[in-house]
Parts: C-alpha cells; structure tokens; sequence
C-alpha cells in the first residue's frame, strides 16, 4: 500500500481510539455507569411468583450443567 494510505489509516484509528477513550471517560465523570438502586430495584418490583420462576430456573441450569459433565466424564471413545 502507498504511505499516503497508511497515513490516513493510523490517523482515522487513532482519532476513533481518542473518540472512544473521551466517551468513556465522560460516561465515568457523569455517572453512566453506576445504578446504585439496581437490586434494591429488583427486589421491590419482583413479586413472589417471579422471585419463585427465577430460583426454579436457577436450578434447572445448575442441573443441566450437572448433567452436561457427567455425560463428559462418562464419555470414552472407541478403540
């Protein structure tokens, strides 16, 4: 490629990388990123029946993952 190509091609990323930086640090200095009510939220909102579905499904993946090494630990190829 001709350096005039490569030029214009560090200099867009490196502007992108700067652009993306600022955004970051303006999300971190205005608080984007900080939900302190987040669980205090869930638990108010979340009726009973809800809170039940979600443990249920909880153990329903803690089962299947179960299941899933089992079956990899019993796994043996034929010879």
């Amino acid at each position: 490629m001709s350096d005039s190509i490569m030029a214009l091609m560090l200099g867009v990323s490196t502007f992108l990388g700067a652009l993306g930086l600022i955004a970051l640090l303006w999300g971190l200095r205005s608080g984007q990123f900080e939900d302190q009510s987040k669980f205090l939220d869930g638990a108010r909102f979340d009726g009973e029946e809800e809170l039940k579905d979600a443990v249920m499904m909880e153990r329903k993946k803690k089962e299947a993952l179960e299941k899933k090494k089992k079956k990899e630990k019993e796994y043996r190829p034929v010879d």
